[in-house]
């Protein structure tokens, strides 16, 4: 969809957008990375796959949508940000893959995102995406 719009098309801004905006096309490219990340916990939702939130809310009985009784978590690289050594560092460690296959996925992540560990613990999975955010990673945690 934002390949339609051409640079050169002038955007019309509500004017109760108008200071946001401006704020955010003075980011840089990192920051906003941050800030997706950051809104994406806040209002749980996921940038990389907005059908996937609306699916599961509309399956469920009750309405009831407690992501805390969630106790296995996997954990996707979606963004691998300025330190690339620091996170396939971060990615042998998890897995346990050899150099080239951690290499690999992190490369990977740089287009789509990657699955780096499945069935991880609710603590084990903060702990590891505290480690990937640290280095600069996005890590989304499903």
């Amino acid at each position: 969809m934002t390949e339609e719009i051409k640079k050169d098309e002038e955007v019309q801004v509500p004017e109760k957008f108008a200071k946001i905006v401006e704020e955010i096309s003075n980011m840089s490219v990192l920051d906003l990375s941050e800030l997706v990340g950051v809104l994406e916990k806040k209002f749980g939702v996921s940038a990389s796959m907005p059908m996937a939130v609306v699916a599961p809310v509309a399956t469920q009985a009750g309405g009831d949508t407690d992501a805390e009784e969630k106790s296995s978590f996997d954990i996707e690289l979606s963004g691998v940000g300025d330190k690339k050594i620091e996170v396939i560092k971060i990615v042998r460690d998890i897995t346990g893959k050899g150099l080239k296959e951690a290499k690999d996925l992190v490369d990977g992540a740089i287009n789509s995102p990657q699955i780096v560990s499945e069935g991880v613990s609710k603590e084990d999975a903060e702990e590891i995406k505290k480690k990937f955010e640290a280095a600069g990673a996005t890590i989304t945690l499903k």
